[in-house]
């Protein structure tokens, strides 16, 4: 969308023209009022004061949160992973306009550092995932964080903090609950391939005791 239809659609524009035709109105109906023909800019410009300080002014260049957009199934999935990784610590770092609360902040930060160590313990495990766990951590990075935080951080922060959505919550409590699914999750995997990496080892562990422990060891026996 271009920066000239950003403006004319913006919630701000369209409610400085309701209340600049509001005060064309009398002056169509032939009703002289204190301000005449000055009441239509006088009007827009309080209808867009009030509109952009509720819904937000008009952006006449791109949120830096349009830019959280990556392909999940093109090139090198593991370098798209790490790409999308520093991009939502960026922004979530970064914080624009505070649209996040030091909290929730902290909150998408610390699943950010919970997807950092599942893709480390996943380089390194001997252990494997599912197609479905695969599938799962991979979108998880790559489009479920990324999507949830981009349509979040475009809402208002005034009317994200305050307006009860259908779901009986504001849309800061349903990121937060929505951010708190994905930390359940993200734990799950690093959770199953450190088991995996567990049993493993476990299990080398007792192949060298049965190939080398005190009832394989000669010496013993001569000693005896």
């Amino acid at each position: 969308m271009s920066r000239i239809e950003r403006f004319l659609t913006s919630p701000a524009n369209w409610f400085g023209i309701a209340l600049a035709t509001a005060g064309l109105a009398p002056q169509a109906l032939g009703m002289a009022l204190w301000g005449g023909w000055l009441l239509a800019p006088l009007g827009y410009g309080v209808g867009f004061a009030v509109a952009g300080l509720w819904f937000g002014y008009p952006r006449l260049g791109t949120p830096p949160w349009d830019e959280l957009e990556f392909d999940a199934d093109s090139g090198d999935a593991r370098e798209a992973m790490d790409k999308a990784l520093h991009a939502v610590r960026g922004l979530v770092s970064f914080n624009p306009e505070d649209r996040l609360s030091a909290s929730l902040q902290a909150r998408v930060l610390e699943l950010c550092t919970q997807l950092q160590t599942l893709l480390q313990q996943w380089d390194r495990s001997k252990g494997k995932l599912s197609l479905e766990e695969t599938f799962q951590a991979r979108h998880i990075v790559l489009s479920y964080l990324p999507e949830a935080l981009k349509t979040y951080l475009s809402i208002p922060p005034r009317f994200a903090r305050s307006k009860i959505l259908a779901n009986g919550q504001t849309a800061e409590d349903t990121f937060r609950a929505t951010v708190d699914d994905l930390s359940a999750k993200v734990l799950q995997l690093t959770e199953d391939l450190a088991s995996q990496d567990a049993e493993a080892f476990l299990n080398h562990s007792r192949f060298l005791h049965e190939k080398f422990g005190p009832s394989k060891n000669p010496l013993l026996h001569i000693k005896q």
